[in-house]
């Protein structure tokens, strides 16, 4: 018996992109900050008041870059789909449904399907 408990397949692969925009930009930033160099220079630019607070406050400001360029990441992966399989076959999908299952739900989908998945002969054995 194998069971699978799967997020879904469902991404759109431009949104993939954002993704990983957003990962890389995150590490780029977070190495900037850490190593201290004014990128606005770079540009000609005077940097902006951010930019001074994120080097008075480096742990801080790298802390809050990595947990919000997570937190946009994650909403670009999620599918809102949630799938259980059981050897193979779809037992519950979350994207047909509208619902994630409550665990009654779930343990009694799962006998069910169990229980139908028996070979005969293994019952009557079971049951003589």
């Amino acid at each position: 018996m194998k069971m699978q408990f799967a997020t879904g397949p469902l991404l759109k692969f431009q949104i993939w992109y954002i993704a990983f925009f957003f990962s890389v930009f995150k590490i780029l930033l977070i190495g900037v900050i850490i190593v201290g160099k004014d990128p606005f220079a770079l540009f000609g630019m005077q940097a902006p008041g951010v930019w001074a607070w994120s080097q008075e406050n480096k742990i801080y400001a790298c802390m809050m870059v990595f947990f919000f360029s997570n937190m946009i990441e994650n909403q670009c992966m999620s599918t809102g789909a949630f799938e259980i399989s059981l050897n193979d076959v779809p037992v519950w999908s979350k994207l047909e449904s509208g619902h994630l299952p409550s665990m009654q739900q779930l343990v009694q989908i799962l006998e069910n399907e169990i229980k139908m998945n028996v070979p005969m002969d293994r019952t009557l054995r079971h049951h003589s």
